[in-house]
């Protein structure tokens, strides 16, 4: 009897999913300014108090699924809506670092975990592979790469030479920067391009870090990569997991539907990728000045990697803003 009542009560909430859809387009139209209707104005109070008063419902009838979230959007938008004052662009961003990159960081775990376990899976194909069969290296590195790494040299030696640290960090965060937007962007084939690069990625370093230790040279790349490489490969998870998220939303979309449910998802992830712009700038910096230093101790390295590693973490759990307030947007 329970069982039924449940799912009488469920069926009677999906229902009422027309009347969300013209809440939350009505609650977008006042935000844009691109209604003339005085009717949405007067109607905005009571798509509200509708929108919360289902929410409590789905929380207790619908808590793990697409329908409790896309309610949870719907809510925050109205809220928003209703409650926004002037347009403060410090207001904004605070908002953002300390309230809503933490909460899709939240939304995002259980994507980052699996992001990170395929990545540490692909390395250490990539490993197993050319430490199995050394002649694969040449479908991941160059020949000039290769025949330097032979003579007993890394690839990253008198690089300061040849390119200097501020032109050579531009260049180095503005193609993370595109690996990063490429892993989440590539999300929107239904998650498969996500999984590509994720993999790439994971057996490009795998197989880098055999073939270097086939020749004498593994601790030179790890004191290379440690102090900018903690942040850069945990980022590339992190964009990764967000791709994952909008991949999902277009597979599964939920009573939602695939539009709504990809543009909730979008918009949400897409949050992250602010900080991981940031971040990456960051470690393309530390990647230009001080990792091809040879002045830099490996202490300082291995300091400077986990103090940036730790100020990531600070940073996308809000806590370096002040304590993080809870918020039903996700």
């Amino acid at each position: 009897m329970n069982d039924r009542r449940q799912q009488a009560l469920r069926s009677n909430l999906l229902q009422r999913a027309d009347l969300w859809r013209e809440a939350l387009a009505r609650s977008r139209r006042l935000a844009q300014g691109t209604t003339e209707d005085a009717g949405d104005a007067t109607r905005m109070a009571d798509d509200y108090r509708l929108l919360a008063h289902d929410l409590a419902r789905a929380r207790i009838l619908l808590p793990d699924t697409r329908t409790r979230e896309y309610l949870e959007a719907a809510y925050a938008r109205a809220h928003t809506t209703l409650h926004h004052g002037a347009w403060r662009l410090g207001a904004t961003l605070l908002s953002l670092f300390r309230d809503e990159i933490p909460a899709v960081i939240r939304w995002l775990r259980p994507y980052i975990l699996w992001s990170g376990l395929i990545f540490v899976l692909a390395m250490s194909a990539g490993y197993a592979l050319v430490h199995q069969y050394p002649e694969l290296i040449a479908l991941f590195a160059s020949p000039d790469a290769i025949a330097k790494v032979e003579r007993g040299q890394l690839w990253t030696e008198g690089v300061l030479n040849i390119v200097p640290p501020s032109v050579m960090s531009v260049q180095l965060f503005a193609n993370n920067i595109v690996v990063s937007l490429t892993a989440w962007c590539t999300g929107f084939l239904f998650g498969l391009g996500t999984l590509y690069v994720l993999g790439l990625n994971g057996l490009l370093l795998g197989a880098a870090l055999a073939f270097v230790s086939q020749h004498g040279l593994r601790d030179q790349l790890l004191t290379f990569i440690v102090a900018h490489g903690c942040v850069e490969l945990s980022v590339i998870c992190l964009s990764a997991a967000a791709g994952a998220a909008v991949g999902e939303a277009l597979a599964r979309p939920g009573e939602a539907g695939r539009i709504e449910s990809f543009r909730v998802a979008v918009l949400r992830s897409g949050k992250l990728l602010v900080a991981c712009v940031l971040l990456l700038i960051g470690a393309g910096l530390i990647e230009g000045y001080v990792s091809p230093n040879p002045h830099v101790s490996l202490n300082a390295r291995v300091v400077i990697g986990v103090s940036y590693w730790l100020l990531m973490v600070l940073l996308l759990s809000g806590w370096l803003f002040g304590r993080p307030r809870s918020s039903t947007a996700g």
